[in-house]
């Protein structure tokens, strides 16, 4: 979900209740991020790269894959997410991880020669996506993986029944991302983009949920709507009633037996850096 704002901080903040939310978000699309890391090959031994990492998560389960003979580079420009990192990781210190402090818009990533890289919700939220994932080409070594898991059809979030506030929500969503320079549907860019900057697309396939309130997925946007309609509204984007709507619009459908929200719509590519 949307994260950053002008300015440079993050919409939902680097604070414990961000991190908790995000600790949900992982354990919700784990099994979906593990089933690819697997098809693209990661494996014991590896030195792989979490871009964007956050807390970190999916770092962990990444340093478990590759073991102690393996290394990851984990980098993301939040201090605060590093911090909660670097603490986990000492309770193990014979984990091979790197934490790098790195601003993926202005700063040069390091030529790793790596086996894989692993980004989710990143590109989308960058000002310079293509740049990135040149930069990203170069961290890796030829014939190394490449993991994405990023929007592609965003307005793909709605409730049934139809409910028009929380479409005219998704929208001001979209738009608040796009006004701080992301793009929400950076997935239908991509595909193009990988090949052009020393890719070889292997896998893409939609990831898209129709669930009910009693489906752990539902979790993952729910607490978004708990957090950023509030944001949405400290920033101007929505009135305090509007939010109070929205939010309310989420518990309607919830209490409806007949009641369904379909998922936003992510696109997972896989890919393989060709020789250069």
């Amino acid at each position: 979900m949307p994260r950053r704002f002008e300015g440079g901080d993050y919409v939902l903040g680097t604070g414990d209740i961000e991190i908790r939310r995000l600790a949900l978000q992982h354990a919700v699309w784990r099994p979906r991020a593990t089933d690819a890391w697997r098809r693209a090959g990661f494996t014991a031994g590896q030195h792989l790269v979490d871009i964007g990492c956050g807390p970190g998560f999916a770092t962990l389960d990444l340093s478990d894959i590759v073991g102690y003979s393996g290394r990851i580079t984990a980098m993301d420009r939040s201090r605060r997410f590093l911090d909660h990192l670097s603490a986990h990781l000492s309770t193990d210190p014979d984990r091979k991880v790197d934490l790098l402090e790195v601003d993926l818009d202005g700063d040069a990533l390091p030529a790793l020669s790596a086996d894989g890289a692993w980004l989710r919700w990143v590109f989308a939220f960058v000002t310079h996506p293509r740049e990135l994932l040149r930069k990203v080409r170069g961290s890796l070594r030829p014939g190394g993986s490449i993991v994405i898991h990023e929007y592609f059809d965003y307005a793909t979030w709605r409730l049934i029944p139809r409910d028009e506030s929380f479409e005219e929500f998704v929208e001001t969503v979209k738009t608040s991302w796009r006004t701080t320079g992301g793009e929400p549907d950076i997935g239908l860019d991509l595909i193009s983009w990988l090949p052009a900057e020393g890719f070889r697309i292997t896998e893409v396939r939609p990831m898209l949920d129709v669930i009910r309130a009693n489906d752990f997925m539902w979790q993952w946007p729910a607490t978004f709507v708990e957090v950023g309609v509030a944001r949405l509204a400290d920033l101007g984007y929505i009135t305090a009633e509007r939010a109070a709507g929205i939010s309310e619009a989420i518990r309607r459908t919830a209490d409806d037996p007949n009641g369904r929200m379909i998922t936003p719509g992510v696109m997972e590519i896989i890919g393989v850096a060709d020789d250069q």
